[in-house]
């Protein structure tokens, strides 16, 4: 189930986020490493203020701050967008969070990552991504769509469609390719994006056998051919 926003910028929250980095980045040595030099941390914390102003009719002032936030950090996050707890966002550069985004809590981002909308309407039209949940680096996520809770999307796909909670997707469109065991909210940190199965090579292998097993069956009717072939007298 996804939370709503964070609303408070209270000292719980802020040290929950100091405390995710460090739980999911082992490069992190020390909390104030983090806070110093984590741009995906400065991002987070400036959406919160920006998002703060935007529910309170500060509009144009929440952009601004988007903006800035968007010049320190390279990350790009629509001060409207929904923003759970323990959001962790690694190296960051590129990343864009579209205006009616959720994002769950617990969730990881890496590099390029897009959540973007597919409609010109004035509705929910980015994706709403659910808890636990590790987009890999460059995959896009289009359209208002669920990413189920602790579903792994591999990096540079293109998702386009409803993702089952605890699913593996890789590809373009992004293809549902296996389910994993199922995760609680007390599990550690599932980050390994990079486990994704191979799924052109394994079709390439299993045409690859399929037409050598034709090669037999042609071999073997071409013998059986010949043999039933009369033989030649000479004349």
């Amino acid at each position: 189930m996804i939370r709503n926003d964070v609303d408070r910028n209270d000292r719980s929250t802020i040290f929950s986020d100091v405390e995710a980095v460090l739980l999911r980045d082992p490069a992190a040595r020390t909390k104030i490493e983090v806070v110093l030099a984590y741009p995906g941390l400065h991002a987070l914390w400036m959406h919160r203020v920006a998002h703060r102003l935007w529910k309170r009719g500060s509009r144009l002032t929440a952009r601004l701050v988007s903006a800035i936030a968007r010049r320190l950090t390279g990350i790009e996050i629509h001060p409207a967008a929904t923003i759970g707890r323990r959001l962790f966002i690694d190296h960051g550069m590129g990343i864009v969070i579209g205006e009616t985004a959720v994002v769950g809590d617990d969730v990881t981002l890496y590099h390029g990552v897009t959540l973007g909308g597919t409609s010109l309407e004035k509705k929910k039209r980015h994706p709403t991504v659910g808890n636990r949940v590790t987009i890999g680096a460059g995959a896009k996520i289009l359209g208002d769509i669920l990413i189920g809770d602790d579903s792994r999307i591999g990096a540079n796909s293109v998702v386009v469609r409803d993702v089952p909670p605890n699913s593996v997707v890789i590809g373009i469109p992004g293809q549902v390719v296996r389910r994993t065991i199922p995760h609680t909210i007390h599990d550690a940190p599932d980050l390994h994006h990079e486990q994704m199965p191979d799924v052109v090579g394994q079709r390439v292998r299993e045409l690859s056998a399929r037409v050598a097993e034709l090669e037999v069956a042609i071999a073997h009717l071409s013998a059986n051919h010949k043999d039933k072939l009369p033989a030649d007298d000479g004349r």
